[in-house]
C-alpha cells in the first residue's frame, strides 16, 4: 500500500480508523525528509495492515500547528485513537520497522485502562 495524503478535513477520521495509523510530517523544501521519503514509502509498501501518511506542513500549517509540530520530519503514531509515539528526526529503514512492530504488538487493552484510570484519578483530585 502507498502513503495517503492527510489535510485538516481527513485527519480525524484516518486517526479513528481501526488500523495502527503513522504520519510523517514532511514539507517539500526540507532536505531530511526528501532523504527519508523512500524509507517512508517501502516501509508502507511492507507493512499493508498500517496505515501510512504524510501530511504537507506548508499546506496544512494550522494542522501542523494544532499537534504542535516544531521541526521535521516528525513520525506521529496513533493507534485506536491514542498517540503511541512523537519524535521529530528521521529514522532508518531498521528503526522504523522496529517502530512497526513495537506498534502493533502494543496491548492497547491496558493502554485504554490505563488512560481510563489517569483520567478518573484526575476527577478526583479536582
Amino acid at each position: 500500500m502507498s502513503t495517503i495524503e492527510l489535510n485538516e478535513a481527513t485527519f480525524q477520521a484516518a486517526v479513528e480508523d481501526g488500523k495502527p495509523l503513522i504520519i510523517d510530517f514532511w514539507a517539500p523544501w526540507c532536505g531530511p525528509c526528501r532523504q527519508f521519503a523512500p524509507v517512508f514509502e517501502a516501509a508502507a509498501a511492507e507493512h499493508q495492515d498500517v496505515t501510512f501518511a504524510k501530511v504537507n506542513t506548508e499546506d496544512e500549517q494550522e494542522l501542523a500547528a494544532a499537534l504542535r509540530i516544531r521541526s521535521i520530519p516528525t513520525l506521529m503514531v496513533f493507534r485506536e485513537r491514542v498517540l503511541l509515539f512523537s519524535q521529530a528526526g528521521a529514522l532508518s529503514a531498521s528503526q522504523l520497522n522496529e517502530l512497526v512492530e513495537q506498534v502493533k504488538a502494543v496491548d492497547m487493552e491496558k493502554v485504554h485502562a490505563e488512560i481510563a484510570a489517569q483520567e478518573s484519578q484526575g476527577k478526583t483530585q479536582n
